[in-house]
C-alpha cells in the first residue's frame, strides 16, 4: 500500500523535527518534506506534491490562513492544523476550518516537545482521516475503546419524554468538516427557527470564538452554552469544548446542563450524550441530525431518538467532508431521512409544522 506522504510546514524547528520523527515512525506514512515557511513549501509542492499538509498558522513572509486559501484555491488538498491554543490562535484556527482545513490539534506554548509525543496518536489519526478525505469523502478511522453516554446519563424508557409541549428542539452534532457545514445549514435558517442545541467537536477555548462567528452571520441568536441557559427559539447553542451538553426541562421550558465528565467516544463534548438527554426530555418533539464526522459518536444516541419518537435526519455521503458518523447512524438504524447538506436547514423549518 502507498505510504500517506505529509509535508509539515512550521517556523518552529523543534515542532518540525518531533512531528517528522512522530509520522515517520507509523509505517503509512512518510513525511516528503518539512519547511519552515509557506514560501519554501510552494517551491517544495513544484517538486513533489503531499497528501496532507500538518501547517502552523503563525508564520514569517506567508501567513498559515493565506498559504491554506491559496492551495484549497489551486489544488485542494488535506490540511491539518496544528496551532496553539491561545485565545488569539483560537481566532485563526476558527478560519482555518472555514477555509477547508480538515482538523485542528491544539499544542501549547510550553511544553511543546513533550506535549507533541504524548499527542502522537492523535496526530496520526488526524493524519491518516485527512489523507482518506480528498476533500470530500472518506472513511471513519479505527478508534479505541471508548465509553457510552452511559457514564453520563440512563438511556430513556418510552415514558421518559414528557409530550406536553408545543415547544420543538433540534439537536445537530457534527465533527470533522462541522465548521463549515454548520455555517451553511445556520446561515440558513430564519429568525423564527425552533431552538437548536449543537455538539460540534472542537477544543475548549475554540466553541467560543466558533459561536462568535457565526452569530455575525446568522440571524438567529448563535452562542456558547453556559449552565441553564434557556433553549428558546431563534437560539442556537454550542456546547462548549471540554464539556458535556445535555437538554434538561422543567414543565414546558427546555435549558441546557454544561457539565463534566468523561470522555464518551473519546469526545467530550459527545453528540451521544447530548443526543440521549434530547430522546429523554424531548421525545417527539425534536429532530435529530447527524452530519459530516469521523468515528461514530451519536450513532447510538440518534438510534434512541428515533426510538423515542423523534423525526431523524443524516447529512448524504456527497455533501459529507467525512461520512463516518451519518453512515454510522444509518448503520444502527437510527436515520430516518438522508438528505444534502443544502437541505438540513429545510428539515429543521418543517419542525415548525408538527
Amino acid at each position: 500500500m502507498t505510504r500517506i506522504k505529509v509535508m509539515v510546514v512550521d517556523d518552529s524547528a523543534v515542532v518540525r523535527q518531533v512531528v517528522t520523527s512522530l509520522l515517520d515512525e507509523d509505517p503509512d506514512i512518510e513525511v516528503i518534506a518539512a519547511c519552515a515557511d509557506p514560501i519554501l513549501a510552494i517551491a517544495r509542492m513544484k517538486v513533489q506534491w503531499p497528501d496532507v499538509i500538518v501547517l502552523d498558522v503563525e508564520m514569517p513572509r506567508m501567513d498559515g490562513i493565506t498559504f491554506l486559501k491559496k492551495i484549497m484555491a489551486e489544488r485542494p488538498t488535506p490540511v491539518v492544523i496544528c496551532s496553539t491554543l491561545a485565545a488569539s490562535g483560537a481566532k485563526t484556527s476558527i478560519e482555518a476550518l472555514s477555509a477547508g482545513a480538515v482538523a485542528i490539534i491544539t499544542k501549547p506554548t510550553i511544553g511543546l516537545k513533550q506535549f507533541l509525543v504524548d499527542a502522537s496518536d492523535d496526530l496520526v489519526t488526524a493524519v491518516k482521516a485527512a489523507s482518506k478525505a480528498n476533500v470530500r469523502r472518506t472513511q471513519p478511522a479505527v478508534v479505541r475503546e471508548k465509553n457510552t453516554a452511559d457514564v453520563i446519563m440512563p438511556a430513556a424508557d418510552k415514558h421518559t419524554a414528557m409530550i406536553q409541549t408545543t415547544e420543538r428542539v433540534v439537536a445537530l452534532g457534527t465533527s470533522t468538516g462541522g465548521t463549515q457545514a454548520l455555517e451553511v445549514v445556520l446561515t440558513s435558517l430564519p429568525r423564527v427557527t425552533p431552538g437548536i442545541v449543537i455538539v460540534q467537536h472542537m477544543p475548549e477555548k475554540f466553541t467560543a470564538e466558533f459561536a462568535n462567528r457565526l452569530n455575525g452571520l446568522c440571524q438567529i441568536e448563535v452562542r456558547e452554552a453556559q449552565n441553564n441557559d434557556r433553549v428558546i427559539p431563534g437560539r442556537a447553542l454550542i456546547a462548549p469544548g471540554g464539556k458535556h451538553m445535555l437538554l434538561r426541562r422543567t414543565g414546558a421550558q427546555y435549558y441546557v446542563e454544561v457539565m463534566d465528565g468523561p470522555l464518551v467516544n473519546r469526545h467530550r463534548p459527545s453528540v451521544d450524550v447530548l443526543f440521549r438527554s434530547v430522546a429523554k426530555c424531548a421525545g417527539a418533539n425534536a429532530l435529530g441530525v447527524i452530519m459530516t464526522g469521523m468515528g461514530d459518536d451519536g450513532a447510538a444516541g440518534l438510534a434512541e431518538m428515533r426510538t423515542a419518537g423523534a423525526h431523524t435526519v443524516a447529512q448524504d455521503e456527497e455533501s459529507c467532508v467525512v461520512f463516518g458518523m451519518p453512515k454510522e447512524a444509518i448503520k444502527r438504524g437510527g436515520v430516518e431521512r438522508t438528505v444534502p447538506l443544502t437541505g438540513i436547514a429545510r428539515e429543521i423549518m418543517q419542525q415548525l409544522r408538527f
